[in-house]
């Protein structure tokens, strides 16, 4: 793994946990996805809103089948949750916008915790 790619999941991270600080758990998603990517653009980051992931199969491509919450610096899948548990299926999700992205790491991050580092899991595509 890119120590640069390294470098900014920790930025992400510590970004998410300010904004978890400040609201703390119990909100929607789409509130946390704002705080966030505020959180990001504050810290010089760039970061995009529901990017869209092409999906292609044999031939047959789906242009914006699928959007991932946050992608960072073109860089980093950030799937936001806010359930009570994560589950297999949510990992399974991210891992597939990465393969279809062609991207090397993604952040897992559920706001529905009371520590936000017990609700963060990092995903790496290893195809």
């Amino acid at each position: 793994m890119d120590a640069t790619l390294n470098a900014l999941s920790g930025e992400v991270i510590g970004a998410a946990i300010e904004v978890h600080r400040h609201l703390g758990p119990g909100l929607l998603e789409s509130v946390y996805r704002r705080c966030l990517l505020r959180e990001l653009e504050l810290r010089g980051l760039r970061a995009t809103e529901e990017a869209p992931v092409r999906a292609v199969y044999k031939g047959l491509s789906f242009d914006a089948a699928y959007r991932m919450d946050i992608l960072v610096e073109d860089k980093l899948a950030v799937e936001l949750k806010v359930v009570e548990r994560l589950a297999p299926v949510h990992e399974a999700q991210l891992l597939s916008y990465l393969r279809l992205a062609e991207l090397p790491l993604g952040l897992l991050i559920n706001f529905h915790v009371r520590q936000l580092s017990a609700g963060v899991k990092r995903v790496i595509n290893t195809c």
